[in-house]
């Protein structure tokens, strides 16, 4: 029995709207979209406004979140420990700062999902593939498709919305920013500031000897010779006696006055005995090694070379400023006292330095 394919009949099955249509047997057929499903939303202001609320909730949570992580870090001890569950004993610094955080983002990431889903138009559109290098016309299509989203996403019209997302994402970087503070301790005024500080014209401190632990008197100091020093009292059996002598090291030479050329530099030694910090300004290496010659001292780490005779300036290397000094003078008994601190900070040149 034969018959004209071409006049047979395809299957057929009822669309969404009730119309028949036609099945084709081709699996890349283009399907097409989907009916556009109307959201509440989109016809009820009242509904819209709702959503409008629930979002800008999510990210008033957000931002306060945010003020808790920053006030955990404040007001939690780091060695607290405490009993949540069915997590048990955890850190209430870390608990904290993970559930605000974790709160902020959350909110932020919900708030922006559902202004999408419920306030941002879903209207599905078909567009044809085009070249990498898009023609003017294109570009035109682009700029008003941009503008029509943005309108359409109501971030101009809704300043609810816009105020309160634009001031949770404001806030969440600041928790990056408090965590910078686990980098170490805040310096303050310890950079400006050494073991010598203490000493005043009215109570000196005295120049103990390195290796003798006895204090230094005028004649322990020979010219040519290099005599290293620390503050009285401070010994290797003292609590953060490393961090202390890091500062508060001082080398000690006896220059002929005549030769020495800065006159500042004279008045804050005695008798040609100057003190100068051990601690190189270029990155904190202890200097010893002296040329008795030239006055002339240089540190081992980079070759930074300092004129002791001269203020202790830099003639050579990557050092950016002169060793500091301290001033020193002699007791009733012919000891070696400080008065005060070095004239300058100690240590590798910072920001704050002029």
């Amino acid at each position: 029995m034969s018959h004209d394919m071409s006049e047979e009949k395809l299957p057929e099955h009822r669309g969404s709207e009730g119309h028949e249509v036609a099945v084709h047997d081709d699996p890349f057929a283009d399907p097409g979209l989907p009916p556009h499903e109307v959201r509440r939303t989109d016809i009820d202001e009242r509904a819209a406004k709702r959503a409008e609320r629930q979002v800008a909730l999510l990210f008033t949570v957000s931002m306060l979140a945010t003020i808790g992580f920053i006030a955990s870090y404040v007001v939690f001890p780091i060695d607290q420990i405490v009993f949540i569950w069915p997590f048990g004993h955890v850190s209430s610094l870390n608990f904290a700062l993970g559930t605000t955080l974790g709160a902020a983002l959350f909110c932020i990431g919900a708030g922006a999902v559902h202004w999408a889903r419920t306030l941002m138009s879903d209207v599905e559109v078909a567009d044809e593939r085009h070249p990498i290098e898009a023609p003017e016309d294109v570009r035109a299509k682009v700029i008003s498709d941009f503008k029509a989203g943005a309108e359409e996403s109501g971030f101009g019209r809704r300043k609810l919305l816009r105020n309160t997302l634009i001031g949770s994402m404001a806030l969440v970087p600041l928790s990056g920013v408090v965590l910078l503070r686990d980098l170490g301790p805040l310096p303050e005024k310890k950079l400006e500031h050494t073991g010598w500080d203490a000493a005043t014209p009215a109570k000196p401190i005295k120049l103990v000897s390195m290796n003798t632990d006895e204090p230094l008197k005028a004649e322990d100091v020979t010219v040519g010779s290099l005599v290293f020093a620390k503050p009285q009292g401070l010994s290797e059996a003292s609590e953060g006696f490393q961090q202390a002598i890091a500062k508060d090291a001082v080398m000690l030479v006896r220059i002929a006055p005549e030769d020495i050329k800065d006159r500042p530099s004279r008045e804050m030694g005695f008798d040609g005995i100057l003190a100068f910090s051990k601690i190189c300004t270029h990155v904190g290496c202890p200097i010893s090694l002296y040329e008795q010659q030239t006055h002339h001292v240089l540190c081992p780490c980079h070759q930074s070379t300092f004129d002791l005779s001269d203020g202790a300036r830099v003639i050579f290397g990557p050092a950016g400023h002169p060793l500091p000094q301290l001033k020193i003078k002699t007791d009733a008994d012919g000891n070696l006292i400080a008065t005060g601190d070095f004239n300058a900070p100690v240590g590798p040149s910072y920001w704050e330095r002029a």
